[in-house]
């Protein structure tokens, strides 16, 4: 019977004029919006069933209704309850006499708890006040199951469709496409009458007219006009909105941490690529400044390489000049040396000085200068230093491509 109970509740949300139906089905939204209601309503059944009976009765998941009946010249409450094994779904509060309930004021306020007084209140007709039709329609009729039962009223009852107050329930789907449905109807008349006999301030606080069936259980269908309907507050509103709220701020503070932490994670990027930069323009920096040490290096080294010392100069001389020879200055200036003594065969000094391969060019400088004190001639003698230039000397600047030879 719990089905029942919550198809009661989808039944009654889809409940409006034959205009407005005509008005939803124009969009493709509105016709699988009773879809996505029933999942979303068979979602919520389901976790609720995971909670106790009292934790669904708090939160407003139980589905519950406080049912009025009559009985003889009482009248019966009862409340709907969860279904659970073995026990029934409607549970018997109490029966007041009719002088207890009428009057002015509405008496259910203080005779019952605020929890099962604020309850949505049906009154519940017996099986005899209408007439209830089983029938097989294609399973596209679920959508507008009410509409389209509406159409079968003249064919199937023996009243009017302008004389009843109806329903539909859908029972079950069959396996070839087909759905099981109920229509429900009862004479105007009679609902009017049901409802007017429990007085206009406990008729005024009906939210639905429901019909037992030959057990005693409410069928889980609203008779009542939507006119007529007390729509309640629905108490699971405050917690939808408090849990859309919640998830609203917990979604922007979770996308603005994301963000923020994009952010920390590219700064610390943008620092460690900065940092590595700075490393590798100091690598560069000191590789750069220790070639340049070890190419300035070879350079000097090629140089004086290249060169030769005044220790052989001077042994060349002493091998080359002849024995009445007498220096007196030997000075090496950059490439060029320059050689100043006395001898007696200062003519032909040039001469012998030429053949080595220590300089090149040597020659007199200026006249020879007969000295009568010793009886020789000074002499001052200048050669050009034989130098190999060094390798480093002809290689290309960092940055720059080697030239052939003979281009400038």
């Amino acid at each position: 019977m719990i089905e029942g109970l919550h198809l009661s509740a989808v039944t009654t949300d889809n409940t409006t004029s034959p205009g407005a139906g005509s008005k939803r089905t124009q969009s493709g939204l509105a016709r699988a919006w009773p879809g996505l209601r029933g999942f979303l309503g068979w979602w919520l059944d389901a976790l609720a069933s995971w909670l106790p009976l009292r934790a669904r009765a708090v939160f407003g998941l139980g589905q519950q209704r406080l049912l009025l009946g009559r009985q003889g010249d009482d009248l019966v409450l009862a409340m709907t309850l969860p279904a659970q094994p073995g026990e029934p779904t409607v549970r018997k509060l109490a029966e007041l006499p009719w002088e207890a309930v009428d009057g002015e004021q509405e008496p259910l306020s203080r005779l019952l708890s605020p929890r099962i007084a604020n309850l949505p209140r049906w009154l519940v007709l017996p099986a005899r006040s209408g007439l209830r039709r089983r029938l097989q329609l294609p399973a596209a009729a679920a959508e507008r199951l009410r509409e389209v039962l509406g159409f079968e009223i003249d064919r199937q009852t023996p009243f009017a469709a302008s004389d009843v107050f109806y329903d539909a329930r859908l029972i079950g789907r069959r396996g070839d496409g087909q759905i099981d449905a109920e229509l429900v109807v009862v004479p105007k008349a009679s609902l009017e009458a049901a409802v007017a006999a429990l007085g206009a301030p406990l008729g005024a606080t009906l939210s639905g007219v429901d019909m037992v069936d030959a057990e005693g259980q409410p069928l889980g269908v609203n008779l009542l006009p939507a006119a007529q309907r007390r729509h309640r507050r629905d108490p699971r509103a405050a917690w939808n909105i408090g849990l859309v709220t919640v998830l609203l701020v917990a979604t922007g503070a979770g996308l603005w941490q994301v963000r923020a932490n994009r952010e920390a994670a590219a700064e610390a990027f943008e620092a460690e690529t900065k940092g590595r930069a700075r490393q590798a323009q100091k690598v560069a920096d000191e590789k750069r400044l220790l070639v340049d040490t070890v190419e300035g290096l070879s350079f000097l080294q090629e140089t004086r390489n290249g060169r030769p010392t005044n220790v052989e100069v001077m042994d060349e001389l002493s091998r080359l000049l002849p024995d009445g020879t007498y220096l007196e200055k030997v000075e090496v200036q950059g490439e060029r040396v320059m050689i100043i003594g006395l001898s007696s065969e200062a003519a032909s000094l040039v001469e012998r000085l030429r053949p080595s391969k220590l300089w090149k060019a040597p020659q007199l400088t200026g006249a020879l200068m007969p000295d009568p004190t010793k009886g020789k001639d000074r002499f001052t003698i200048s050669a050009d230093l034989a130098v190999i230039p060094p390798r480093t000397a002809n290689r290309p600047a960092r940055g720059q491509k080697a030239r052939p030879e003979g281009q400038p």
